[in-house]
């Protein structure tokens, strides 16, 4: 009998958090009995056709870090431009109290940990938290499910407008040995509500951890959210998260994303339009280096009356690493009147990088807009030979276009500072 691998077999075998809510501790058995009998997704699983998980099944990882509320970090170092308002923080998958700001919270805001939601009131999230993962693309988020500590939970209620955005902060940090741990984030708005919230994934040293991120965002009549992702994860570490929209009526969601760290990382962001009207921006960017692969996979359904999408992605490559996109559109039967654009852009800055772009549309309803396109090349060579002809050296006419190309994801963020914080990350992310 074939023996499990080593990443299975260290998934599968780490005790289930005891929570002592019988429904809570029900779901968790019955997902990690689903990962146990389907494992990790294979090449032959379409949705990780160009993601191979071989070498992360050969390894272990410890469950959890129990050191993780003494790690030693300076606050003022998770600090970004622009960006002042209630955090939480989480290093190692651990809630640091000491590191988050909490105090007098704006009226109609709500926001805790996990553990302190579930352990206050744990029936408000029966729903969300009670589903089964089957599939055979499902095998982190049936782990997630099943061994989630901890997370984040925010509330906004019907018709408040939260001006101050609020951050959410996980942080990877040395420890003795590989880790992996699993955070599990709800979020809703209320009717007519606004909120600005950032997301940072980053690292404080080295370390080759395993995390795993699964959010769900939903939006009800009339409420908008204005969301900011900066992924920046140690050049060891691995990082598998699934989003998950709900848009109701009217509802819009505008999201900001840039996947610069780790060595492996994936991002299913899937959004489902389920309301009339509702309208969805994204707005990405991946620049993996060196070995890394980054993978993004985006799928948006149509679901309602004269729904709205616009997507636009870049990708640069670099070195030897590669990039996988994936955008996938779905207008369902009944969602007459959508509008669905979107435009994956990408560019190759080495001979052994390589971009795997998939642009896919499914249409099943009347008098629908839509239009879907990718491209894969490299910089144009007369804007190239412009710009050094005015004597701008190569290395520096590169960096200059290769950062016009990616800014155009970032030229609508409202946040002038953080604006510019990430696109002096970009640069920084070009080879030398």
């Amino acid at each position: 009998m074939n023996q499990p691998a080593p990443l299975v077999a260290a998934l599968a075998d780490a005790p289930l958090p005891a929570s002592g809510i019988a429904w809570l501790d029900a779901m968790r058995r019955e997902n990690r009995e689903l990962f146990a009998q389907t494992g990790l997704p294979g090449a032959r699983v379409e949705a990780w056709k160009y993601t191979a998980l071989r070498a992360l099944s050969q390894r272990g990882f410890a469950d959890g870090d129990a050191a993780a509320p003494a790690h030693a970090l300076d606050a003022a170092a998770l600090a970004l431009p622009g960006v002042e308002g209630a955090t939480l923080v989480f290093v190692n998958g651990v809630f640091r109290a000491d590191l988050s700001t909490r105090d007098a919270l704006p009226a109609g805001l709500t926001l805790q940990p996990l553990s302190q939601a579930l352990h206050d009131d744990a029936e408000p999230l029966r729903f969300v938290l009670s589903r089964r993962h089957a599939g055979a693309d499902e095998a982190f988020t049936q782990v997630n499910a099943a061994q989630a500590r901890d997370g984040v939970v925010l509330r906004v209620a019907a018709g408040a407008r939260i001006d101050a955005p609020v951050r959410m902060v996980f942080v990877g940090a040395p420890a003795d040995g590989d880790r992996a741990w699993h955070l599990r984030n709800v979020i809703e708005l209320g009717e007519g509500a606004e909120l600005t919230l950032v997301e940072q994934h980053l690292a404080t040293g080295e370390q080759r951890h395993l995390a795993t991120v699964v959010g769900d965002i939903e939006l009800r009549d009339g409420a908008r959210l204005h969301h900011t992702v900066l992924q920046h994860a140690a050049e060891g570490a691995s990082l598998i998260r699934r989003t998950a929209l709900r848009l109701h009526a009217r509802a819009h969601a505008t999201l900001h994303l840039a996947e610069l760290g780790g060595a492996l990382v994936r991002h299913d962001l899937r959004a489902e339009l389920v309301g009339d009207g509702a309208q969805l921006d994204t707005r990405g960017v991946f620049m993996p280096h060196g070995r890394q692969h980054i993978d993004t996979q985006l799928a948006i359904r149509h679901q309602a009356l004269n729904t709205t999408s616009s997507s636009i992605w870049r990708g640069v490559a670099s070195d030897r690493a590669r990039g996988v996109f994936r955008g996938a559109i779905v207008v369902a039967p009944g969602a007459d009147g959508s509008d669905a654009n979107l435009g994956n852009k990408n560019l190759l800055l080495s001979p052994g990088a390589e971009i795997d772009t998939k642009p896919e549309l499914e249409i099943y309803a009347d008098e629908v807009k839509a239009a879907h396109g990718a491209t894969v090349g490299q910089l144009d060579e007369r804007s190239l030979f412009y710009l050094r002809s005015r004597g701008i050296p190569l290395a520096e006419a590169r960096a200059l276009l290769t950062a016009a190309f990616c800014r155009a994801v970032l030229d609508e963020l409202p946040n002038e500072a953080l604006r510019e914080h990430l696109s002096s990350l970009l640069i920084d992310q070009l080879p030398a």
